[in-house]
């Protein structure tokens, strides 16, 4: 075969490629994703700042200057797609192009220099559904409201445990904001204020989450996560409470540009967009009564890559799929992760349901670092799962699928690598993981990693004692490691360490 030949599994995956355009107010981009895994993998991103709608308000029209731009951008992102064999090949047109006088006439030029790509002008309605199947597709148990915010329009969903409820759309995205207050700050609070007033449904959200979704939020977030010093550099679920959302964005909304050009974190691209970003957030709080704000780095584009999947691949659960999906092709056995799921229940009578499903994870990802190098095997894995793509895990689902795994692999529990995910655990959750993480631990030197062998051993716990049932006949026997695992394991729990042939 020519060395420049696909293989057949690189074959394969290029002919499940699917290319999205989100065309926006704001920016154009383009996201390829490969594969049909409950968890949308991007394998190339990329963005260009157009700004459609600036002038839209005086003007009605489309800016020609942007569009000829939008043009030249979708011309290569045409280009990029066919070349990585993406198909479909679709552009999402939001709230710029629905609204402008020229947007028909702007898309209708698009068709004939690009026939590839399907152009779809998204209602309102439409935009903001998309958005909301997005953000499930992360989160899928979502209880509040949605906020996502372009740069022409803001979409407002009702989340109602991961069920989609009613919904609005309001000309207050960050541009048109700035538009039609006319750049001024005072104006912009009104004019947001009244359209979030005339939403009968907002303060439904009372107590719960607000889910915000677009930069402009995206980029609020990265700045309070660079000013406290959090631990882990991922927008994707990262979570604040009511009151310091509110001082950040008031803070924000009232710095001026030159103290937010050297306020730590800030994408220089959205400097002038991030006090009306500020105002609506601070805005959104008042009305919906939220008790946390809840960032998500999904929406358009993965509600539309959802809706592309099969029904049995959308009702997967996502933890769990995205645990399976990066190990795939890593682990020694697929059949042991089921079979480690048994073996450690004994230790844990009384976990919730939360708490079970991360247990189930944890003994997916058990055998993750099998490839690596014996030396950097428990950072090297502890590093992959805590920063994985997998965009259903929260940032405590990261840091304790992340723990247990470093300790199954015998990281020394107080190394230096470790304290993010200590960081972002309280006592209780670190000591299910490091409890966890032993059994593995204790599990994979007695089984070797097969099934077969770990079929011959079992766990019970009674009378103070945690006794580890071996079969003699089936080739597992008590040596000196495991026995000091075994005991470890049960000093963990308060226990005696016994072992008992059978």
């Amino acid at each position: 075969m020519d060395q420049l030949t696909p293989t057949p599994s690189q074959a394969e995956a290029q002919a499940t490629r699917r290319a999205v355009v989100d065309l926006g107010s704001n920016s154009v981009r383009l996201v390829i994703y490969e594969g049909e895994n409950r968890n949308p993998l991007q394998i190339f991103n990329e963005k260009a700042v157009l700004r459609l709608a600036k002038g839209m308000t005086s003007t009605g029209k489309l800016d020609d200057a942007a569009t000829a731009q939008a043009e030249t951008v979708l011309h290569r992102y045409a280009a990029i797609a066919r070349a990585m064999g993406a198909t479909p090949f679709d552009v999402l047109a939001t709230s710029a192009v629905r609204d402008a006088e020229n947007g028909a006439e702007f898309v209708k030029r698009l068709a004939a220099r690009l026939p590839e790509m399907r152009i779809k002008i998204l209602s309102g309605a439409q935009e903001a559904e998309l958005s909301a199947e997005g953000v499930l597709c992360g989160i899928p148990g979502a209880d509040g409201i949605l906020a996502d915010l372009g740069g022409g329009s803001l979409e407002l969903v009702r989340l109602d445990a991961g069920r989609i409820g009613p919904a609005a759309t309001m000309p207050i995205g960050v541009i048109r904001l700035a538009d039609r207050a006319a750049e001024d700050l005072l104006k912009a609070r009104a004019i947001v204020t009244a359209e979030l007033d005339a939403i009968p449904f907002a303060a439904e959200a009372a107590g719960k989450d607000l889910y915000v979704s677009g930069g402009a939020f995206r980029a609020l977030a990265r700045i309070h996560i660079a000013q406290t010093g959090y631990p882990l550099n991922m927008v994707h679920h990262y979570t604040i409470g009511r009151e310091e959302a509110r001082d950040l964005a008031g803070v924000i909304s009232e710095a001026g540009r030159k103290l937010i050009e050297r306020m730590p974190g800030v994408p220089r691209r959205r400097i002038e967009d991030l006090p009306y970003a500020a105002i609506i957030l601070r805005r959104l709080l008042r009305a919906t009564g939220a008790a946390r704000v809840v960032f998500s780095a999904n929406g358009l584009r993965e509600g539309w890559f959802t809706r592309l999947l099969p029904p049995a691949i959308r009702a997967e659960d996502p933890l769990l799929a995205a645990s399976r999906d990066l190990t795939r092709g890593v682990i020694r056995d697929a059949n042991l992760p089921p079979a480690l799921f048994g073996w450690t229940a004994p230790l844990f009578p009384s976990e919730t349901p939360a708490q079970r499903r991360l247990r189930q994870a944890a003994c997916w990802l058990s055998d993750i670092g099998s490839h690596e190098h014996p030396e950097y095997r428990a950072e090297q894995a502890y590093q992959r799962v805590l920063r994985q793509a997998g965009m259903a895990l929260d940032h405590h689902a990261r840091a304790f699928l992340a723990l247990t795994i470093a300790l199954r692999y015998e990281a020394p529990p107080e190394c230096a690598f470790l304290a993010p995910a200590r960081t972002l655990l309280d006592m209780h959750a670190a000591r299910r993981a490091e409890t966890l993480g032993t059994a593995l631990r204790l599990a994979y030197t007695l089984s070797a990693g097969t099934p077969h062998l770990l079929a011959g051993t079992g766990l019970t716990l009674g009378n103070g004692r945690l006794v580890l049932g071996l079969a003699a006949a089936n080739g597992v026997f008590a040596g000196e490691a495991v026995l000091r695992r075994l005991d470890r394991l049960a000093q963990m729990l308060g226990l005696e360490a016994e072992t008992e042939l059978r």
